[in-house]
């Protein structure tokens, strides 16, 4: 493989990710609130090993050794994410703040900045207070909700914006709508299948709630630029999910559908931010369900992100005649037309590895939102790891190979297309809580025994760190 025409950007970060509820533990220590998580977990049948978070990687009193091990990688930048109900255990903008969840992130952050890492740090990764959801319905409430919200981050932007310069407002929108609230798989586990629960309305409650979360995003932004920006001189922008959907063949309607896919996938969100409206195919489909903002809410929208967090792990090919609404009715296969299988298959029956669609994705940003690009997680679960011994875990060829494919298609994108790309979080820094999956599915890039919580780093963390896209011996070895 030929070495690349240049190098990254000077100031390029790259790191590995996390968010609080999947390392934490320690849910009812030192004043912290219980979350919307902490309460499904715990709900037998809601997660696949029936494990909740109350442990997870009990990176709340290991986090010197956690910070050791980030050092000992030589990363340059940490992304993580601030639990809501450990720094308001109520939530709420008349509630409490409490100091015991101020003074762990502020020791924490001094910590990353001792060992010269960059703190990146997520304001909300789903862990929403659970009293917030039992007072008035959480992020079904709009009006509430994006007060509460602000307050919590303008609480979160005095006690560290004087050390934090890179802010993502909310990670992954579209999984906390249509998850949580539409298939009803992740916290709070609403849903109209009521199989599942109890309560919910799928083809109403996911795009209200999508509704109240680009709100709350755009007036902490508005917030972070009128009161701290000029004196703390950071950036702020908001996550979002999405992976590439490639046509399953070259004919019209299926060309359609892959747009159609990313329309409901990307565009719901990012339209609106980067654009100023909501992509028309969505109102197509959903009519007078999808809710529409006032001319001052689309003020404060429009522009209201300093750069393009991207979240994506796999490439989808896409068909038209899908009855998903939550796929823009399309089909997604990882299957081609003559049979073969698209990419390596992981853990998880939604993620191949396919990294030319990493670039595809890139240039598809950029082209569109004509936004910097920072990318806040890219990873991959290996098929069968947690039944492995750990001698052959931690020998993740699988996921060695991922990262080898995605790291030169960033590469790629930044000097041969000219994607203005800013960083590179690869998830996850540890084995962790996976949310509806448990434990069962792991995307660390360090090993974790749950039953000692010894740490064991993996190929794939030594290959990013020693022979991956930064040395030259990536180019001449792979």
């Amino acid at each position: 493989m030929a070495a690349p025409a240049s190098k990254l950007p000077k100031d390029f970060l790259w790191g590995f990710a996390t968010a609080a509820f999947q390392i934490e533990g320690s849910t009812s220590v030192d004043g912290r609130g219980p979350s919307i998580w902490d309460s499904y977990s715990r709900i037998p049948g809601k997660t696949l090993d029936g494990r909740s978070g109350d442990v997870a990687t009990d990176s709340y009193r290991l986090w010197k050794e956690d910070q050791a091990l980030l050092a000992e990688y030589g990363v340059k930048a940490y992304r993580f994410s601030l639990s809501w109900s450990r720094i308001i255990p109520l939530g709420g903008r008349n509630d409490p703040v409490n100091p015991q969840g101020i003074k762990f992130y502020s020791d924490f952050i001094d910590g990353l900045l001792e060992k010269g890492i960059t703190p990146f740090v997520t304001l909300y990764h789903w862990d929403l207070p659970q009293a917030l959801h039992d007072r008035y319905g959480g992020w079904l409430n709009k009006d509430e909700v994006v007060k509460d919200y602000t307050r919590y981050a303008k609480v979160c932007f005095e006690a560290f914006g004087d050390r934090v310069k890179h802010w993502l407002t909310i990670n992954e929108p579209w999984c906390v709508s249509i998850l949580g609230y539409g298939r009803g798989v992740f916290a709070p586990g609403r849903s109209s299948d009521r199989s599942r629960s109890l309560e919910g309305d799928s083809s109403t409650e996911p795009w209200i709630v999508g509704h109240s979360i680009i709100l709350a995003h755009a007036h902490v932004v508005k917030a972070y630029r009128e009161e701290f920006k000029s004196k703390q001189r950071g950036q702020i922008g908001i996550t979002l999910n999405g992976d590439w959907e490639m046509p399953y063949d070259d004919s019209p309607e299926n060309v359609a559908a892959a747009q159609h896919a990313l329309d409901f996938a990307i565009g719901w969100y990012a339209d609106p931010i980067y654009l100023g409206h909501y992509p028309p195919y969505m109102r197509t489909v959903l009519g007078n369900r999808m809710p529409d903002f006032t001319p001052a809410e689309w003020k404060v929208i429009k522009g209201s992100s300093d750069f393009y967090g991207m979240n994506t792990y796999t490439t989808n090919l896409a068909r038209a005649g899908g009855d998903d609404e939550f796929q823009g009715l399309v089909d997604y296969t990882f299957t081609r037309p003559d049979g073969s299988q698209l990419g390596v298959q992981a853990e998880c029956a939604w993620l191949q590895d396919y990294p030319d669609g990493f670039r595809s994705l890139l240039n598809y940003l950029w082209k569109r939102y004509k936004t910097p690009i920072f990318v806040t997680e890219n990873g991959f679960a290996v098929k069968g790891e947690n039944e492995m011994p750990i001698s052959k875990v931690i020998k993740d060829t699988d996921r060695v190979n991922y990262f080898r494919g995605t790291t030169a298609a960033l590469l790629k994108a930044i000097n041969e297309d000219g994607v203005d790309v800013r960083s590179y979080f690869p998830w996850s820094f540890l084995d962790n809580f996976e949310w509806a999956d448990g434990y069962g599915t792991r995307f660390g890039v360090t090993y974790v025994d749950y039953a000692t919580q010894k740490r064991y780093p993996k190929e794939s963390g030594k290959f990013l760190v020693n022979v991956s896209w930064y040395s030259p011996l990536y180019w001449t070895s792979a």
